[in-house]
């Protein structure tokens, strides 16, 4: 009988060791590493808050390279948190306000005489807020005496309900520190130091928010257009951050059906695997051959935002983020619940969530060593084309390995974001 009895415990204490992994505690790490990534995007903001203010304060080339170099780590975090895009409405209601691109510069600031002069598509397209304490679109007047917070969030944010009218966020704030960047997909200037990035990039002056030495004109409008901006990006943040805290609406709202907390898990890493990433962010820019369609133009940093993107994917998928920090935060993850499923399915993620990072870090490191991304996707570059269409391929791939995830879950029917470069070239050229 004592046999028996050990043996039932025994066979208890087995089972229990190896119980299904509970969709409910998948979904509560996810919203674990959204609250963490995203105050870690919060707090990287707070320190380019910082490195703006010295700038302003005391313009030179040294605290415009700080400013420069505080942006670039902002993005680290930021870019990770993509991935939460797509599934969860409260984020993709927010997200245009940090993360808006392209932009029509010329509504923010003076621009090259190669810009143009007007747009069809865009009224806004020259009205150069910076410049102007009053502007007129269509014959209506718009007062922009005082640069603030309802002016750039409510005013002109998407105005006339142009995507390219894009006043706030991380790439106002790039183009601020930046300036265009008129070197297309050609060579460096000669006469410009430091890596491909910094050579290649855009290379406004400090003299630019030094009223004392002003040039480009307008100088203590430009700096209190990049202090209220920066404040703004803070603020949202902030917004977020606290949204995925214990008893904030996203984390309510994702927490509150596992198996829809799964489907908003797929569709953000589907949707940001195929469309938006391999599709509208690297596939439209190779097709044709444009810096203007990628995403960190300005600062040329768009090879760290789309390796970040994978890392957040990979982040979600293994339900383990490392904070700036270097802390970890980790818990029940989606490959775990795969595999307990279909080991094999899980592997082959996994792998190929491997494959795109390593296809990415490749294209990373050329960019840091040997030429930008927008050089990369030049026309007749066949070397550099080949390094984007191999991240490209790899998205795809692992975007195929995550609708059979989906399948395997018995998800349903999800609507993944797709492209026409992807899935319908041919229309990109019309």
């Amino acid at each position: 009988m004592r046999s028996m009895l050990f043996g039932a415990l025994l066979a208890l204490s087995l089972g229990s060791a190896h119980a299904a992994t509970d969709k409910t505690a998948v979904v509560k790490t996810y919203a674990d590493l959204a609250q963490a990534e995203y105050q870690d995007a919060l707090e990287a903001a707070k320190r380019l808050q910082g490195a703006v203010q010295a700038l302003v304060s005391a313009p030179s080339a040294e605290t415009l390279k700080a400013a420069r170099h505080a942006w670039i780590d902002a993005r680290v975090p930021y870019q990770q948190t993509e991935a939460l895009r797509f599934g969860n409405p409260i984020v993709d209601a927010w997200e245009g306000r940090v993360n808006a691109w392209p932009l029509d510069e010329g509504m923010i600031d003076y621009v090259d005489a190669s810009y143009g002069t007007e747009s069809d598509a865009n009224a806004y397209y020259v009205v150069n807020v910076i410049a102007n304490d009053s502007i007129s679109v269509g014959g209506r007047a718009v007062d922009t005496s005082v640069i603030d917070a309802e002016l750039l969030g409510e005013v002109l944010h998407e105005a006339d309900g142009n995507e390219a009218n894009v006043a706030t966020g991380y790439h106002a704030i790039e183009f601020l520190l930046w300036g265009q960047d008129l070197n297309g997909t050609g060579p460096a200037p000669a006469d410009r130091q430091g890596t491909p990035q910094e050579r290649h990039a855009g290379n406004r002056p400090h003299t630019d928010f030094d009223a004392a030495h002003c040039t480009g004109g307008h100088c203590q409008r430009r700096a209190t257009y990049l202090t209220v901006v920066t404040q703004m990006l803070v603020d949202d943040l902030q917004e977020m951050a606290d949204s995925w805290k214990a008893g904030g609406a996203a984390r309510a709202d994702v927490q509150a059906d596992p198996q829809q907390g799964l489907i908003a898990m797929l569709t953000g890493l589907g949707s940001l695997s195929y469309g938006e990433l391999a599709g509208e962010r690297m596939k439209l820019g190779l097709m044709l051959h444009d810096p203007e369609e990628e995403h960190d133009c300005f600062s040329d940093n768009t090879h760290n935002s789309h390796y970040y993107n994978q890392v957040g994917m990979m982040n979600v998928y293994q339900g383990r983020y490392k904070r700036v920090d270097g802390s970890v935060v980790e818990g029940a993850s989606l490959s775990q619940l795969v595999a307990e499923k279909d080991a094999a399915l899980d592997k082959e993620v996994l792998a190929r969530m491997q494959d795109t990072h390593d296809a990415m870090l490749a294209m990373k490191q050329r960019a840091e060593t040997v030429e930008t991304y927008d050089q990369m996707i030049a026309q007749g570059n066949a070397e550099g084309n080949a390094v984007v269409q191999a991240a490209i391929d790899a998205l795809i791939a692992q975007t195929r390995s995550f609708e059979r995830v989906i399948a395997a879950l018995e998800l349903g029917q999800i609507e993944l974001e797709g492209s026409d470069s992807l899935d319908s070239p041919e229309a990109v050229f019309q």
